[in-house]
């Protein structure tokens, strides 16, 4: 799944697709309707590939819980994400088991399935393949070995300083006083 390019801006609903960057924000696309706008600097925007669900352990990225909820609903819809808090809260417990019931919000849980869901209908979530994954770490560790072999030696070399003066030579003249 890759949510690299999707965010979420504060007093906008929905999510967005990143298009282009500006000097002063980002272009964006709705997902919903395809409308593009500008987001400014002074907006509050969320990647929600840096967003992550709290658990008893360690805090899940969105994106494994959203792998998880995928296999669980074998990539359709989930439940609404206007269902009462309980059935939110239950079917969230079947997906992760260990999440943090007092720290996760309701308000994070309708959140959290009504982006799944958006997703689901615009076909955006759908899983890494085995392959796409071999692939990527091969493509990483060529890359790296790439790096390794391409490093250059070091080579100072050393030029004499200059004068300040035009033509750069350090002779002195000899002045002419009195005769």
């Amino acid at each position: 799944m890759n949510l690299e390019s999707i965010i979420s801006i504060t007093g906008k609903s929905g999510l967005f697709k990143v298009v282009s960057q500006t000097k002063n924000g980002l272009i964006v696309e709705s997902i919903i309707d395809g409308k593009r706008l500008p987001v400014y600097a002074s907006e509050k925007v969320s990647a929600l590939n840096d967003i992550s669900v709290y658990t008893h352990k360690d805090d899940m990225p969105l994106k494994e819980v959203y792998e998880k909820m995928y296999k669980k609903t074998e990539g359709k819809v989930a439940i609404d994400h206007k269902s009462t808090p309980e059935k939110l809260r239950s079917f969230f417990k079947e997906v992760i088991t260990d999440f943090d019931e007092e720290r996760v919000y309701n308000s994070d849980l309708k959140k959290l399935f009504l982006w799944f869901n958006l997703m689901i209908e615009k076909n955006l979530l759908k899983p890494d393949s085995k392959e796409e994954k071999v692939k990527k770490t091969e493509k990483d560790k060529k890359a790296v070995q790439h790096k390794k072999i391409v490093k250059k030696p070091i080579v100072k070399t050393i030029t004499p300083k200059q004068s300040g003066a035009k033509g750069g030579s350090k002779t002195s003249m000899p002045s002419k006083k009195g005769g």
